[in-house]
């Protein structure tokens, strides 16, 4: 089947060159396309790069959005969540619908409604504003993502150019997130939050109208192959009942009827979106794709490792300039030290190191640097010093980012070949926004919950925050030792070398940076 032979997000190259060439145009017409080909894939980078920006970029602005806009910390938690659940939500239906009319329209569609999307989220005024654009922008990011890896492998055939290509696109990928926090710290203290999202609008003019002439195009499989538009439905809207209870329990009791009717609602969206999947002819999610265990361990890292990492982003912007006093710009460049790591291990010294020890051993001890991190995080002190108490964990957590990133993708793609191999990719991806959003509605509602009732008991707001912050990362180290427990447990030891190549691709820094 064509379309499960195509990429369907930011994971690895799912295709032969030959099914490539079927959707996409002929091999001849690719190399015949000569330097060109250099100049477009800039362009596609620049537009991933707009991709990993958005997710950072507004990290170091939140408390400055959460004062102007007067979000409560738990509701703050909307303003990335709203574009992490579109983002994750729609990335396989968008891979989808890359399938049938082909992947330069999708991608320029994506482009353009991505860059008025970002328009209209500086022009927001109110909570409803921002977090409605940011639905949208997550929604045409994940036109994009679903797009760009599936260009470049039929751009660049022959194995030698792929890989430079994939080289380039790995270094946009991995320090995409370091930019970020740059460019969000600084334009929100030279200007005002909302340069954060107009920065794109120029960019996101200029990959339009060059990728336009640069990128080839093709018409696509056809509307006659079908698309699951109920499935695609449904794996937004249940994440996002079910990050709106979380986010509303603590002002309507955890246990309340109202927290109570909207979680039943929840699982029964889950349910439809089970019983449709199962039915419908070409699903975006086929439930066999769960029959391995193996594949299903590493989408289960990835959602548990998920709510540590956005949690650490999240929860310690909020403590570093509500607590230390830490300016917007300041705040980028104290993550600084987490996000070059990570992005020093992306470059090939996970890759190399999985290949001399294997998966396993990999994977585990980033686990346990990551969890330790935000142990140390969760002491973090009213009064604390950045080199005492916020550096080493900042650099724990990111050789443990470095060191699960790749071999959980590798977990994730294991034993997919060309039939499977797009949606166990777009799973992959899925996972990783989807349990950043559901963590991040929980730590951001817990947290928010713990201030609360120490600020009834006459607690100091600073050291009243703070308790809350603290819970926050603990709630987020446990889901990482939850992971080290389960790859502990239902691991085998002896991974093979050569799935250290299927780490390669670090389109999961989309979401994970």
């Amino acid at each position: 089947m064509a379309e499960r032979e195509t990429m369907r997000d930011g994971g690895v190259p799912s295709s032969s060159a030959a099914a490539a060439a079927t959707v996409d145009g002929s091999a001849s017409a690719r190399v015949s396309f000569g330097g060109k080909r250099w100049l477009a894939l800039s362009f596609l980078c620049v537009g991933q790069l707009m991709i990993v920006l958005d997710v950072t970029v507004v990290n170091v602005a939140l408390p400055t959005i959460q004062h102007d806009l007067h979000f409560t910390q738990a509701s703050l938690a909307w303003v990335v969540n709203a574009y992490l659940l579109t983002f994750g939500g729609l990335i396989l239906l968008a891979g989808r619908l890359g399938d049938l009319i082909g992947r330069k329209r999708v991608f320029l569609a994506g482009v353009g409604a991505f860059t008025v999307a970002s328009m209209f989220c500086g022009l927001s005024n109110s909570q409803a504003e921002l977090v409605t654009a940011r639905f949208v922008q997550g929604a045409t990011a994940a036109l994009m993502a679903s797009m760009i890896l599936g260009i470049l492998v039929t751009m660049f055939p022959s194995p030698a150019e792929r890989a430079r290509a994939m080289g380039l696109y790995a270094f946009v990928a991995s320090s995409g997130g370091s930019i970020g926090l740059l460019v969000g710290g600084a334009l929100t203290e030279t200007l005002n939050w909302h340069w954060i999202f107009f920065v794109n609008v120029p960019i996101g003019i200029l990959t339009f109208a060059f990728s336009w002439f640069l990128v080839q195009g093709s018409k696509g499989l056809g509307f006659r192959h079908g698309v699951d538009l109920v499935g695609g439905v449904l794996a937004v809207a249940a994440p996002t009942a079910a990050v709106y209870t979380i986010v509303h329990a603590s002002g309507w009791g955890w246990g309340s009827a109202k927290t109570l009717a909207w979680a039943l609602g929840t699982l029964a969206l889950l349910a439809g979106f089970l019983l449709t999947e199962s039915r419908v002819k070409n699903p975006l999610m086929p439930l066999a794709i769960f029959e391995s265990r193996t594949r299903s361990l590493g989408n289960a890292v990835r959602a548990l490792f998920a709510v540590g990492l956005f949690g650490a982003f999240f929860i310690g912007a909020l403590y570093l300039q509500h607590i230390l006093g830490y300016s917007a710009i300041q705040t980028g460049l104290a993550f600084l030290p987490s996000t070059l790591t990570v992005g020093l291990f992306s470059l090939g010294v996970t890759a190399r190191v999985m290949s001399r020890i294997g998966i396993k051993a990999t994977v585990l001890p980033g686990l346990l640097f990551a969890g330790v991190a935000l142990l140390l995080f969760a002491r973090m002190p009213v009064g604390g010093t950045y080199v005492v108490d916020v550096l080493p964990g900042m650099l724990l957590f990111g050789i443990g980012g470095g060191l699960v990133f790749a071999p959980s993708v590798a977990l994730a793609m294991s034993g997919t070949g060309p039939r499977d191999s797009g949606v166990a990719s777009g799973l992959a991806n899925l996972t990783l926004q989807l349990g950043a959003a559901l963590g991040l509605a929980v730590l951001a509602s817990v947290s928010a919950t713990v201030a609360a009732r120490r600020l009834t008991s006459g607690v100091a707001a600073p050291f009243a925050l703070t308790d809350g912050f603290h819970v926050a990362f603990l709630i987020g180290a446990g889901c990482v030792a939850l992971a080290v427990v389960l790859v502990a447990a239902l691991l085998p030891s002896a991974r093979p070398a050569r799935q250290a190549a299927a780490s390669e691709p670090s389109a999961d820094h989309v979401g994970a940076a």
